[in-house]
């Protein structure tokens, strides 16, 4: 008889640390306060507890998948291993220099965030391949072995090379490995070629030194991981969730750890996906608002968006520009300092900001009574009725409202002349305000209209601000699906196995040389799938194609997905047609008489994901009566109402109830705006529409 499958998927936060049991279609959650010294002791805590709620002991566990915001909040703080940096004669200071761009044009104070090496951790070896990989200037062995000395005796734990166009021929850092791995073999190393083989070197070089940054650290925390899961009887294989969506082995993991910043998120943009396949929905807004940041993304006939570069630790008002680009594959969304644990505070032109400064859990939010004095969102939420003090986190905390009071006060209503219930709406309107200025720019970036989508929200505290999102931005359908609170977690457990190869390659149609491309091709098909199979060597695998084109001259690229079998028989007048469909759907028409480019080609592997589950048949709604209310602020019409409270267990398929309410749950609160319905839907998710009298209306 086959051992039935239990799976374990652990989601680190800033705020809390969320796991989820699976066994025989059923699932187990909870919540524990992430514990930052070390991380390992939080996942333990809830293994624990799932496994009593689920009767099974941690040794019947068959699969563990794990998400977490360490590798980015070692960058974001700057914590990581002394690394130094090996590069090509003449471009050592290639990362301080970034693009030149300036961000924000009209600031003439504008600051450059400094680059994460300082200008004498980076080195320089004689050596120059040129962009179509011939060597310019060979290099020298004596050279390197003199230059690892020198680092050696410096005492640098990781080092990161990354020559130039060694995307197109890797001969010189291969070299180099070769020299570190024979003078320093207990130094980490990490190759451009492996980590990021595409063109534009800023970037590149970026995306290596960040990886060889923070391997140590990630090296030495998943070790210690499975150390800690093996002594609690947890002997099962783990796997990490990476930033594009998919489970990588922890082995690849340790090597790549920068391909895990925005594990976290990339799970839950999976989970949205996994509801809107078993919804038939093809336009999804994601909405992951957890205890310390919010995350929006776009998602169009149930696959998230992607992209290959993105920005970590943006210092400037969340610019575009001002953070550190890493150039991996990812999913793409906008993420911003908005969650539960966010801070508030007036600045000099007497406004309230919030974020991105958070509480995390060590202090928490002020009502948490850990010593947390400043106020935060959560503070906003409990003074204005979204929250009961006696069941929050499955009352396992239990807040203190006076304290919420007090520093909404203290920091916000002192200064600006009004009472803490009055400082607690302007708080909660910057924030909702900030995130749906979010979205409406994301959208805007992506040609779409949010009145045509349906918004998904997941996250601790996205069901609390929710409803009042979707009055912002017209959106008219809102589903919290089961399980919202900890969606990032489940979404772990709904993702395939994968990994996406990319290359830069340059060529020209008119030039298209229909050989290489197919080499290329078979050659990044093979890089994927091998990393798949060293998670599952038994499943079977398929393979999605994709490049970047542009017009010649043109700075930057869109992608332009394609088949099989265009993939093995590639062919310059089909990638035409298609790179011209794609950008006529971008901008709108095409540019007649210019060349075309291809400059990087991807291939990526991945197995068959979780099925969606067919949405049984909804029944005939019945009206719910409240028996019990409580005082809710609406934000709408800015005074208190009385709203009714109903348990989200206790509501039958079906039922329907109108706003203002409040709905509750172990792990998350659902408010209903008064302008919304809500409704219990046959797969468990509680769907809220605009209300008949109030359809259309956008407060």
């Amino acid at each position: 008889m086959q051992k039935q499958a239990v799976r374990l998927g652990v989601d680190i936060g800033g705020t809390f640390t969320d796991v989820v049991l699976e066994r025989g279609g059923a699932l187990f959650s909870t919540k524990v306060l992430t514990t930052y010294r070390a991380p390992e002791e939080a996942i333990v805590e809830g293994m624990a507890r799932v496994c009593a709620q689920a009767q099974v002991n941690p040794g019947e566990i068959t699969q563990i998948i794990h998400g977490t915001t360490l590798a980015t909040n070692a960058l974001i703080e700057r914590r990581g291993a002394k690394t130094a940096l090996i590069t090509t004669e003449g471009f050592r200071d290639v990362i301080e220099m970034r693009t030149e761009s300036r961000f924000e044009q009209y600031d003439l104070n504008l600051t450059l965030p400094p680059p994460l090496l300082p200008r004498n951790f980076r080195y320089t070896i004689t050596e120059r391949m040129q962009a179509d990989g011939q060597v310019l200037r060979p290099i020298n062995r004596a050279e390197i072995e003199a230059l690892v000395g020198e680092i050696k005796q410096a005492g640098f734990e990781s080092i990161a090379v990354g020559f130039l166009h060694s995307y197109v021929n890797d001969a010189h850092e291969r070299l180099v490995a070769e020299v570190v791995s024979e003078k320093m073999p207990d130094a980490m190393l990490s190759l451009s070629c492996e980590v990021s083989p595409q063109m534009r070197e800023y970037e590149r070089f970026n995306t290596t030194i960040a990886n060889a940054y923070i391997k140590p650290l990630m090296k030495t925390y998943l070790g210690r991981l499975k150390g800690r899961l093996n002594s609690e009887g947890a002997r099962c294989p783990i796997f990490l969730m990476h930033s594009g969506g998919g489970i990588i082995s922890l082995e690849n993991a340790a090597e790549f750890p920068v391909r895990l910043v925005e594990s976290g998120p990339a799970g839950g943009a999976v989970f949205a996906a996994h509801i809107a396949a078993r919804h038939q929905i093809d336009k999804v807004l994601s909405f992951d608002m957890g205890g310390t940041t919010a995350k929006i993304c776009l998602i169009k006939d149930q696959t998230p968006k992607t992209a290959r570069v993105f920005e970590v630790a943006r210092s400037y008002r969340f610019k575009k520009g001002s953070g550190m680009p890493i150039s991996i594959p990812v999913i793409d969304m906008v993420e911003i300092g908005a969650g539960g644990g966010s801070l508030a505070h007036v600045d000099s032109l007497r406004q309230i900001r919030v974020g991105p400064e958070s509480a995390g859990s060590e202090p928490g939010p002020a009502c948490y009574g850990r010593g947390g004095t400043r106020p935060s969102v959560t503070d906003a939420d409990l003074v204005l009725g979204r929250l009961d003090p006696d069941k929050f986190a499955g009352g396992r905390i239990t807040l203190k409202p006076a304290a919420s009071a007090a520093a909404l006060a203290a920091h916000l209503g002192d200064t600006l002349g009004m009472d803490s219930q009055t400082a607690a709406f302007g708080l909660s309107e910057v924030v909702d305000e900030n995130m749906a200025n979010a979205a409406r720019v994301h959208a805007v970036e992506n040609g779409e209209d949010l009145s045509d989508y349906t918004m998904i929200a997941f996250g601790g505290a996205a069901p609390l601000h929710a409803g009042r999102l979707c009055e912002k931005l017209g959106i008219t359908r809102l589903l919290v699906p089961s399980g919202a609170g900890v969606g990032s977690a489940i979404g772990f457990l709904r993702a395939p196995f994968s990994f996406e190869a990319t290359r830069s390659h340059f060529m020209r149609l008119a030039d298209f040389r229909s050989d290489l491309a197919t080499g290329l091709l078979a050659e990044l098909t093979q890089e994927a799938t091998a990393f798949v199979r060293s998670c599952d060597a038994k499943a079977e695998i398929d393979a999605q194609y994709k490049v970047y084109m542009r017009y010649s001259g043109q700075g930057w690229e869109i992608p332009v997905a394609f088949d099989a079998a265009l993939a093995q028989s590639p062919d310059a007048a089909k990638f035409e047609a298609l790179f011209e469909r794609e950008y006529k759907t971008l901008f709108g028409r095409s540019v007649a008489g210019m060349d075309i480019e291809i400059t990087v080609w991807s291939v990526n592997a991945t197995t068959a994901a979780a099925p969606a589950t067919a949405l049984a048949p909804q029944p005939a709604g019945q009206h719910l009566t409240a028996t019990h209310y409580r005082s809710l602020f609406d934000a709408a019409s800015a005074q208190m109402t009385q709203a009714a409270q109903w348990r989200r267990a206790d509501m039958a398929i079906g039922a329907e109830l109108d706003g203002p309410a409040v709905i509750e749950e172990e792990e998350t609160t659902i408010i209903v705006p008064k302008s919304r319905r809500a409704r219990a839907m046959s797969d468990g998710c509680i769907e809220l529409t605009a209300r008949p009298v109030d359809k259309g209306a956008v407060q």
